[in-house]
């Protein structure tokens, strides 16, 4: 009669363990040897940090488009105004649009209501940067999101050299003692 053994055999664990160093071994290699230009994404420009111009809502220049802005001719980019009065509860009051420059890609400062901005819950927000800002980047713009106190709230930004276009969503929140923490 054969009675089989209970005990595990120590060199299986043994062989198990040297297997997971060696994998791991392999994985850390293949990391450091491949090139960098592979192993990495490409990088989404921080926000610009131009300060809001609030006073081109009362005077416009030239070169800016804002929700009272009509071309004659043809459409005016980017034309935000269906976005206005589809978002909800009047939330987005105006913007202001600056075309590219030399040293900054082309946005949009969307300014909101503060008073219906703060009753809304967080993926609300979200939702309306999101739709805004697709809006924009499908005329090329990066978008920031302010009120009227010229507080940033959000920033939609983008990485237009890539196809399709990276894009991240960043939004500051208040706690309840009026910190402000970016998420």
């Amino acid at each position: 009669m054969h009675i089989p053994k209970l005990c595990v055999r120590p060199w299986r664990w043994r062989s198990h363990r040297q297997i997971s160093f060696s994998l791991l071994l392999t994985i850390s290699l293949t990391t450091l040897l491949v090139p960098p230009s592979l192993a990495q994404t490409p990088s989404i420009p921080s926000p610009s940090s131009a300060p809001l111009e609030l006073d081109l809502l009362i005077k416009p220049k030239d070169y800016v488009i804002t929700a009272n802005t009509i071309h004659p001719e043809r459409l005016t980019v980017p034309s935000l105004w269906w976005a206005q009065q589809n978002s909800e509860k009047k939330l987005l009051d105006n913007w202001i649009a600056y075309p590219a420059s030399d040293k900054e890609p082309a946005r949009v400062d969307l300014i909101v209501n503060q008073q219906i901005w703060s009753l809304l819950e967080y993926v609300e927000r979200y939702d309306f940067v999101n739709r805004l800002g697709s809006a924009a980047r499908n005329f090329g713009y990066n978008v920031r999101v302010f009120n009227y106190q010229k507080e940033p709230l959000a920033t939609y930004t983008c990485n237009f050299n890539t196809s399709p276009a990276l894009c991240t969503i960043q939004t500051t929140v208040k706690n309840k003692i009026g910190l402000q923490r970016s998420l």
